[in-house]
């Protein structure tokens, strides 16, 4: 279960980061290309936005469904709306073609990534979870949650040998599709293996028993909505520091070490090669410590290691960037995001669990992940292209996280998850 995990969730992840990296190196070129370029990049970003905006409509609509008919049919839908969108994007024709009308449509197949993303980490850690035994929970959770590396590292590693291969005119000009289309191979494995997958038995004992809720999302703001308030804070320093390095600071590398420079994609690809091992670390790490402890170590650290990377771009070393971007992820934020499958899920009852987690998570990553980039890139402009404001902004961020850690229940030593 927790392999079938990871292999979806990878799945996922690789459609939804291949267009953050595009949106940082791409799409401001091809369909923006009537606007200056810091106009066609806060335009690409906006639309990256987009995506991140569609997400909580996506929990909504996943949290009511799995909640009521299982976890695993609205995991072989999301699969199935993220593939066929990212497909889309890659056959889609650029501004110098049909004009608005790209830009408008890339924004149409974002959303729908959106939706499917939106949909998809939910039922992936609450299935893994609810099928770990008790005492192993976050490093059954962690399998989840490398799939989110392995992802980036799949999307990034395809699109630097594809923009390598090609060269910058060829590439810019056809090949940059290439990794979009290759979803359609990708969704084939994610299907065959999903379809495998079974409910856990204490989920198809309450649906049996007709114990589900009728209107799970309602009933979870109701009856929950301070865990909802606190998943949605344990988000925002964890998915903001992961968007402003791996899209966010993809731009920032380009503009300060000129566009031909590959340190960003390098980095991204060290990084997220380390991190399918230390989250795995990390999570068995959280059922010894506790979610707690683990938790607030990273969102004290991410804000020096945002700084070390700021530090390092200005240095024009590659080797320093890289190693920035590595102590950033696999130490800091892999302390937060190793223990959020088990953690999240442990704070709600059964019946609620998959829109309770899903709304959380996903409403965090709208306010500190869909913006994020383009926050940044307008108060880099504001510092006169110094990433001061840039700092201050994400210390805000893991102000409210840490704020939340510590407020949240301990939940590693509980020994049933079923809380219902």
């Amino acid at each position: 279960m927790a392999f079938a995990s990871a292999i979806g969730t990878t799945i996922e992840w690789y459609d939804f980061y291949l267009y953050a990296t595009a949106s940082a190196l791409v799409f401001n070129k091809v369909f923006f290309s009537s606007v200056d370029p810091a106009t066609g990049t806060l335009a690409a970003f906006a639309t990256f936005a987009a995506g991140f905006g569609a997400r909580p409509i996506g929990a909504v609509v996943a949290g009511h469904l799995g909640d009521r008919i299982g976890r695993k049919a609205v995991l072989v839908g999301a699969l199935l709306l993220m593939g066929g969108a990212s497909t889309l994007i890659g056959l889609l024709p650029t501004y110098a073609t049909i004009g608005m009308l790209a830009p408008a449509l890339l924004v149409v197949l974002r959303t729908l990534q959106g939706l499917a993303v939106g949909a998809e980490w939910g039922g992936a850690a609450i299935l893994t979870v609810e099928h770990a035994p008790p005492g192993r929970r976050g490093w059954f959770g962690g399998f989840t949650q490398i799939g989110s590396p392995a992802g980036m590292l799949l999307a990034t590693g395809v699109f630097w040998i594809t923009r390598t291969a090609a060269g910058p005119e060829a590439f810019l000009a056809w090949a940059w599709r290439l990794p979009f289309l290759l979803s359609v191979v990708l969704v084939g494995v994610g299907l065959a293996v999903r379809l495998r997958l079974r409910d856990a038995p204490e989920f198809q004992r309450l649906r049996d028993q007709g114990g589900v809720a009728r209107l799970p999302v309602l009933e979870v703001l109701r009856a929950a909505p301070v865990p909802v308030l606190l998943t949605t804070g344990l988000r925002l320093s964890q998915i903001g520091l992961y968007v402003m390095l791996t899209t966010y600071g993809l731009s920032y590398i380009s503009a300060n070490l000129g566009e031909d420079s590959d340190a960003g994609l390098i980095a991204v690809v060290v990084s997220s090669a380390v991190s399918i091992g230390t989250t795995l670390v990390w999570g068995g790490l959280t059922d010894r410590f506790g979610r707690k402890r683990p938790y607030l170590f990273g969102a004290v650290g991410a804000v020096a290691a945002l700084a070390l990377f700021f530090l390092a771009v200005d240095t024009g070393s590659t080797v320093l960037i890289v190693l920035a971007v590595v102590l950033a992820t696999s130490v800091f934020f892999d302390a937060m995001a190793a223990g959020q499958p088990a953690w999240f899920s442990e704070l709600f009852p059964l019946h609620l669990r998959y829109s309770g987690v899903s709304l959380g998570y996903q409403i965090g990553s709208v306010l500190a992940g869909g913006f994020t980039p383009l926050i940044a890139a307008a108060l880099v402009l504001a510092g006169d292209g110094r990433p001061w404001w840039v700092l201050l902004y994400y210390a805000g961020l893991a102000a409210v996280t840490i704020t939340c850690a510590a407020l949240a229940r301990e939940t590693a030593f509980e020994e049933q998850l079923d809380r219902t």
